[in-house]
């Protein structure tokens, strides 16, 4: 019976002398997933994450440059075509390093990849002798006092010159940009959209990667037996050495171990959730050919080939993707070009598209047996 000085010492007179057990504990580590880590915005980041290591974005710019780079663009004056005008000069050679095939390609992969396209117009005695492309991540806009754009600023190799705007007979600079809801100069790129199924993507190439750096397997874990004492430092460090330099790598996939006693080696298997991300590099593939334009079918991405065959998922292409982009960069050239031409315009020649023959036959087909339109409504429709 505890009494009034036992109390008072808080029941430690008569206690017990304390004896920690050291028996069997279990160790609980609970933590939050940390926020992914994404590639960083802008043009030379994604240029260098996407176009320059993922094969898919790669083959989808190239793809839809190459396309729309087939269609020829013809000069039309007063309505009709001529294959004798300087704008046809300019556009075949339109500087003495780039043909024009080489220069709109430029076009429509920086407006894949950046959503911004630049056209710089060389001018000489107050005519246009020549057309570069300048690189996107090197301009930037010099706004007026109304918000629009007064110059650009163009910096390359630590110096920054300013292109005027100011028509004479042209401006200086073609700006062509794709839409961006959220800025009132640049556009915003295919590319740009497509960066969280990107990074997707590359975060599985390197998954893949290393389990091939590791011998093509799942880890393990070497296991001690205690029984057979502690292992010393100078034992772990080269136990750990022998396993990365002996069984570590592709080279070493396969390779016998030899195990000393004390020692068992248990494989960490993942579960087939855990493999899932497979299926996962294929869904991102597919969003980024989504962010394109470019139908799953015709990268060889499985899954979603919703057309019928090659042709189906190629007119697609054709239909949604390369014609309206065509069409727009024959616009902004016809109306930036035309003051210093004579009013002049280009217009693409879809006609002379080998994919479309088709369409076009069906086209022609449709007019030709219409009784009740003249030769000459036929040939406007036709574009003749």
């Amino acid at each position: 019976m505890a009494n009034w000085l036992t109390r008072l010492a808080g029941g430690r007179l008569n206690a017990p002398a304390e004896r920690k057990s050291s028996g069997p504990q279990a160790l609980f580590s609970l933590a939050q997933l940390g926020e992914a880590n994404w590639t960083k915005r802008g043009f030379v980041s994604l240029a260098n994450e996407g176009f320059a290591k993922n094969p898919v974005v790669y083959r989808c710019v190239r793809m839809v440059a190459e396309a729309a780079n087939s269609v020829p663009l013809v000069v039309e004056e007063n309505g009709r075509r001529t294959s004798d005008h300087p704008v046809v000069t300019l556009l075949r050679r339109p500087n003495p390093r780039q043909s024009g095939s080489e220069l709109l390609e430029a076009v429509y992969a920086y407006l894949q990849t950046a959503g911004n396209a630049y056209l710089e117009a060389a001018i000489v005695e107050g005519q246009v002798r020549g057309l570069f492309c300048l690189r996107p991540d090197r301009m930037k806009v010099v706004a007026g006092k109304d918000g629009w754009p007064a110059a650009y600023a163009y910096s390359v190799g630590g110096r920054t010159r300013q292109l005027s705007q100011e028509p004479a007979p042209v401006p200086k600079v073609l700006h062509m940009a794709l839409f961006h809801p959220l800025d009132d100069h640049y556009g915003m790129a295919p590319l740009e959209a497509a960066q969280q199924s990107l990074d997707i993507h590359n975060a599985s190439a390197q998954w893949n990667k290393s389990l091939l750096d590791n011998a093509a397997r799942p880890s393990g874990a070497l296991v001690y037996s205690m029984g057979e004492g502690n292992l010393s430092p100078d034992q772990f460090d080269r136990l750990k050495t022998e396993l990365e330099e002996h069984f570590a790598g592709a080279m070493n996939a396969g390779r016998p171990m030899v195990l000393e006693g004390g020692l068992d080696w248990k494989t960490i298997a993942l579960s087939p959730r855990d493999m899932d991300f497979i299926e996962a590099r294929h869904g991102a593939a597919r969003d980024i050919a989504l962010a394109f334009g470019v139908p799953p079918m015709l990268l060889g991405l499985p899954g979603d080939n919703t057309y019928s065959n090659m042709v189906e998922a190629n007119r697609a292409l054709w239909r949604q993707t390369v014609m309206p982009l065509v069409r727009r960069v024959a616009d902004d050239l016809s109306y930036w070009l035309a003051p210093a031409f004579g009013g002049a315009t280009i217009v693409p020649d879809f006609d002379a598209v080998e994919a479309l023959a088709e369409d076009r036959a069906a086209m022609w087909e449709r007019v030709g047996a219409a009784s009740f339109l003249s030769d000459e409504e036929k040939r406007g429709l036709l574009g003749v």
